[in-house]
C-alpha cells in the first residue's frame, strides 16, 4: 500500500472506530493482548499470517491493502511530541521515578541484565482499588536478558577458520 505510516495508521484507526469495538474486545477475539492489538493498529508491530483470519473476523472492514501493509515489518518509531500528551507524560514520569529501583531489584533477583522489549508482553487492565475507585494496571512482562562477559575466545567473528 502506498502512503506513509501516519496515513496507514489513520486508516487502521478509522476501521477500529467504525467497528465500535474496544481494544479489549479485539484482544479477546484475536487472542492477543490489548496493547499488542493497539501496536498492530499503530504499525508498531507486524501482523503474523496465523493472526490474519482472526483480525479479519474481528475487523471485517480491513481491506486487503491494509492487511498487506500490516504484514510488512514496521518501522518502529515514536513521535517525539507524544511526550506532551498527559497520559504518556505520566507513564514516562513513573518509569523515570521508579526506574532506578526497578533496575536494582532486577539486578538483585536476576543478576546483571535487562528486561527485553522484544520478547515482551504488555497489557493494560482496569481494577477496583481497596477504596472502590478505578485503578490502572500496566503489566510489563519481558524476558530477562543477562549481560555477557565479552571474552575474546567467545567472539565468533574473531575465530579463525
Amino acid at each position: 500500500m502506498e502512503g506513509n505510516k501516519s496515513s496507514i495508521v489513520n486508516l487502521l484507526r478509522c476501521v477500529k472506530q467504525k467497528s465500535g469495538k474496544t481494544y479489549n474486545q479485539l484482544a479477546a477475539e484475536t487472542g492477543l493482548t490489548n496493547v499488542y492489538v493497539a501496536q498492530l493498529l499503530h504499525r508498531q508491530a507486524q501482523l503474523k499470517p496465523a493472526t490474519v483470519p482472526k483480525l479479519r473476523a474481528a475487523l471485517p472492514l480491513l481491506t486487503e491493502e491494509l492487511i498487506n501493509a500490516m504484514m510488512e515489518p514496521p518501522f518502529r518509531s515514536y513521535d517525539p511530541n507524544l511526550i506532551q500528551e498527559p497520559a504518556v507524560y505520566r507513564l514516562n514520569e513513573a518509569i523515570m521515578h521508579f526506574g532506578g529501583s526497578i533496575k536494582e531489584i532486577i539486578n538483585e533477583e536476576f543478576g546483571d541484565g535487562i528486561m527485553s522489549s522484544i520478547d515482551f508482553y504488555c497489557s493494560v487492565d482496569k481494577v477496583k482499588g481497596v477504596d472502590g475507585k478505578d485503578r490502572v494496571v500496566v503489566t510489563f512482562d519481558g524476558k530477562y536478558l543477562s549481560h555477557a562477559e565479552q571474552k575474546s575466545e567467545d567472539m565468533v567473528s574473531r575465530l579463525s577458520a
